[in-house]
């Protein structure tokens, strides 16, 4: 009976594990049958489609599972970050806390569904071309592949299954592959594939018409290319996949994919839009069929919110900083000229960096000369947000007045603008007179006037015309003043938010909400300026103590380590218009940076690699990547142990915040390097200028080799060892 009550009782395995056969697939209940469905064109393409879409979406959170942020919700009580800082993960709780809960079950579900696919189209009645077929079932077996390739990147070794299970399926007898097993098996997928003819009814490089999103040659070479560097790298390596084997493999995807007119974004935005066209890449749309974006090969996952779930707290709507960038990633990205600028540390907490003298990097100005991605990736202080805005020298005031229009308050003029009142009702209010020009975008606007008076509880200012209670702001109570006394309230932020500031627009000014309020007002103003000399324009992102952006240990809508996202962050996106982008799962530059990894291991750093027409070495393939964002190539004659560190910094560097940080620490088995703790940035005003001072967050207690791989879901682990007495467990992740 055991192998049938894991049917029933397994929940996570079983999504794959059910049989496939047209009884449990489709119930006999009159609906339709599985030969129904492969007898039509259009529930035929309607079963391929239902086989996308189990391939776990890449989303940037994963950059606060690794040494590139520390998440802001690290202080929030029982937040999957705060319980991954401090290791108190087990195999039955892991899906709670990871980044992409526990995705085992999913992807077996779509190998499942694939493997129905491709069994049962051999057989189907469907009216369709060989070629159109063939063309379905290249899609079923790059899917099959990926989403193989997405468990073995998680979880090592898996079991395969090439077949839909038949209802007496023994599952005692099913065994965990190795990982070069499950690899060899993703390699014959993508081969079967590419072996169909390139036509648009079969398996194509373009992207035609309603396609965006379908596998396609790209794709399988990509997953090749992939798959085969994991394979060869520290962790998984067990001979049966060599670096050479390896470099063969990703010369042959690069070539393909350079000979298909895929290459490197390189779209030179105007400066009102984005820094550079690497920064411009990460917010263009890839949905279209391939006419300016050459480099992205498969999205999986829509446009993300940084705005909202990793922005500035100074943008309205938003709800947390998210992954704040660590002073460890900001200590990578090299000089603009090429040089390193912190070659290490003197101190085991990374707080003394060692400065490359040659790098023209200054302590006193450490953001000054860097790498474009560092600029494309990062807010740090005195960043500038609001690109091509012209902050030009202001220095206006625009003076108000009362008008006719009063409520619950008696008012005497005295002079030209100056008033005695008395409040008279629960409600006082006075409206001002309208804006006789627009205040045209300005830098720093603030509302003044000069008083005495009682305490006023409870002050409110409506923004008009249109005077509703969600365009208002509640300032802190105005404190009592016996002699005249300036009341000054910065409106920057709100005038930009609300749209407010266009001719004709206007204030109205509660006076609080008791009656018996005596107050005399005078000079009533908006005073519009640029940045003072000397002080930091108010345009630039101030993460400073006690600025507008500052660093805070118990807010998370603050950074956490004195930086924040700013990677697929387009400027112009808020509330109203969300323009940020997506973390694409496949692009051109991992293939570059997969060759070059693959070849300086087999041939070294120099050593051209030839396959058909392409010729390259893994240096050149390093600066292809380079080039793009204008840093100087490196340089010839670099040992391999050199090149190395050299190669692990580009790809940190240049795949930042796009998931594979995560994954290559522990390929390369550093993790307990890497994610021991992380370090942030406090910056402190001093007089006129800034104190910049390294420190270290707690240690982090999720570097040991039980974190190299994802558990499998606890409870599974055991119906398994009840049916075959087999322990699937990964090691370490016994609760």
């Amino acid at each position: 009976m055991k192998k049938y009550n894991i049917i029933a009782f397994i929940t996570v395995i079983a999504s794959f594990f059910i049989s496939c056969n047209d009884e449990l697939d489709l119930p006999s209940d009159g609906r339709i049958t599985m030969d129904q469905v492969f007898s039509d064109y259009n529930r035929t393409r309607g079963y391929l489609n239902s086989c996308y879409g189990f391939c776990p979406a890449p989303y940037m959170d994963r950059a606060s599972f690794t040494d590139e942020a520390q998440d802001a919700d690290d202080i929030t009580p029982g937040s999957r970050f705060s319980a991954w800082y401090a290791g108190s993960i087990t195999s039955s709780s892991y899906p709670y806390y990871s980044v992409d809960g526990s995705p085992w079950g999913s992807l077996y579900q779509g190998i499942r569904k694939c493997n129905v696919f491709i069994e049962n189209i051999k057989t189907a009645s469907v009216y369709a071309t060989e070629e159109v077929k063939a063309g379905w079932v290249a899609q079923a077996r790059t899917l099959r592949a990926l989403y193989y390739l997405q468990l073995i990147k998680r979880y090592g070794g898996v079991p395969i299954f090439d077949k839909p299970l038949e209802i007496g399926h023994d599952f005692s007898q099913d065994k965990r592959a190795s990982f070069s097993e499950v690899v060899t098996f993703i390699l014959e997928d993508c081969d079967a594939a590419l072996s169909v003819p390139d036509t648009e009814n079969g398996f194509h490089w373009a992207i035609y018409d309603n396609q965006y999103g379908i596998m396609s040659r790209a794709v399988a070479y990509a997953i090749k290319s992939q798959a085969v560097t994991y394979a060869a790298s520290p962790l998984w390596s067990d001979g049966t996949y060599t670096w050479e084997m390896a470099t063969e493999i990703n010369a042959e995807a690069l070539s393909q994919c350079l000979a298909h007119d895929y290459k490197l974004f390189d779209v030179e935005p105007s400066s009102d839009i984005a820094q550079n066209a690497y920064a411009l890449y990460f917010f263009t749309s890839s949905n279209d069929q391939r006419s300016v974006d050459k480099e992205t090969i498969y999205q999986r996952g829509g446009q993300m919110q940084v705005w909202k779930y990793a922005g500035l707290p100074t943008n309205p709507g938003m709800e947390k900083a998210g992954p704040c960038p660590t002073q460890d990633l900001v200590d990578s990205y090299e000089m603009a000229n090429g040089e390193i600028p912190v070659t290490g540390y003197s101190d085991a907490g990374r707080l003394n960096p060692i400065i490359n003298s040659a790098s023209g990097y200054d302590p006193a100005n450490p953001y000054e000369g860097r790498d474009p991605r560092f600029y494309a990736s990062i807010y740090y202080n005195g960043a500038v947000r609001n690109l091509g805005q012209v902050v030009d020298d202001r220095d206006d005031t625009y003076n108000l007045d009362f008008t006719g229009s009063i409520n619950q308050m008696d008012v005497t003029q005295v002079a030209a603008g100056s008033y005695d009142l008395t409040t008279t009702g629960g409600d006082p209010w006075v409206m001002l007179t309208p804006l006789s020009s627009g205040l045209n975008n300005p830098p720093s606007v603030v509302f003044k006037f000069e008083y005495k008076s009682s305490e006023v509880v409870n002050p409110q200012i409506f923004f008009g015309p249109a005077l509703a209670e969600a365009r208002s702001i509640k300032p802190a109570a105005i404190a009592k003043a016996t002699e005249w006394t300036t009341y000054s309230i910065d409106i920057t932020e709100t005038v930009s938010s609300f749209g407010w500031g266009n001719a004709g627009d206007n204030l109205r000014f509660d006076v609080g909400v008791n009656s018996g309020v005596v107050m005399q007002i005078k000079d009533i103003r908006i005073e519009v300026k640029s940045a003072p000399a000397g002080e930091v324009d108010p345009s630039a992102v101030q993460t400073f103590v006690g600025g507008n952006e500052e660093i805070s240990e118990l807010n998370r809508k603050h950074t956490r380590t004195g930086y924040y996202l700013r990677k697929f962050n387009n400027f112009k996106s808020g509330q109203s218009n969300d323009a940020d982008g997506a973390v694409r799962l496949f692009r051109l530059a991992e293939l570059y940076l997969n060759f070059a990894e693959s070849a300086y291991q087999s041939n070294g750093p120099d050593a051209v690699v030839t396959s058909g027409s392409f010729s390259m070495s893994a240096r050149q393939a390093v600066n292809a990547v380079r080039a793009r964002v204008g840093m100087p190539a490196l340089p010839a004659g670099m040992t391999k142990e050199a090149f190395e560190k050299r190669y692990r910094n580009e790809r940190r560097v240049e795949l930042a915040f796009e998931e594979h940080r995560f994954f290559d620490v522990r390929r390369w088995k550093i993790l307990n390097e890497t994610d021991k703790f992380i370090t942030g940035m406090r910056i402190t005003q001093n007089g006129s200028g800034l104190t910049y001072t390294r420190f270290k967050f707690k240690d982090r207690n999720c570097f040991s080799d039980k974190y190299l791989m994802y558990p499998i879901d606890q409870s599974e682990v055991d119906k398994i060892i009840g049916i075959s007495g087999s322990d699937w467990q990964n090691p370490g992740w016994l609760d």
